[in-house]
């Protein structure tokens, strides 16, 4: 790549770094595994920058990425984690701030128990506020089975809370 292409890229990655990272967080449920993936997603742009024509299909092309790099690794099983009861890092502080951040836990949670094409739909249907058509784009499949997916993932989803809600109160 040319120098003009290296700071264009180098200026995509900075603006979108963050929002790529939540999105495999939402996708993963681990902060480290977001990281690799969204590096996983930013190496393979990178590959391809010079080729891209179409500099706002970008963000699409990202996203497509990360959720195949999310899908290929959950397909891996030599690299599962296991899940533990206590989490590594201490509680935060405050009655309103435990409040939102045990509610996040537990969708975190839950969403980590749904498989992983419905998790990415979830995902980007929902936290990254993508429309039928577009989330299709980036998963490269049909508006249907999106839809699909989405109807499985809510139903399972709603299923693990509830679960959560009967055993936790």
């Amino acid at each position: 790549m040319d120098q003009r292409d290296e700071q264009e890229f180098a200026e995509y990655f900075a603006a979108k770094r963050d929002a790529v990272r939540r999105t495999a967080y939402m996708l993963c449920g681990d902060w480290h595994k977001a990281d690799d993936l969204a590096q996983t997603a930013f190496v393979a742009l990178h590959r391809r920058w010079k080729k891209i024509r179409d500099r706002a299909a970008t963000d699409a092309y990202v996203r497509k990425t990360l959720v195949r790099a999310v899908i290929d690794e959950s397909r891996r099983p030599w690299r599962r984690e296991w899940q533990t009861e206590v989490l590594p890092e201490p509680a935060p502080d405050g009655p309103g701030l435990a409040e939102r951040v045990a509610t996040k836990e537990d969708l975190h949670a839950a969403l980590r128990e749904v498989p992983p094409k419905q998790r990415a739909v979830l995902v980007l249907r929902f936290f990254e506020g993508l429309d039928v058509s577009a989330a299709a784009k980036a998963l490269g499949c049909s508006e249907g089975n999106v839809k699909s997916q989405t109807a499985r993932g809510l139903a399972n989803l709603r299923q693990v809370l509830d679960r959560e809600v009967e055993a936790n109160g």
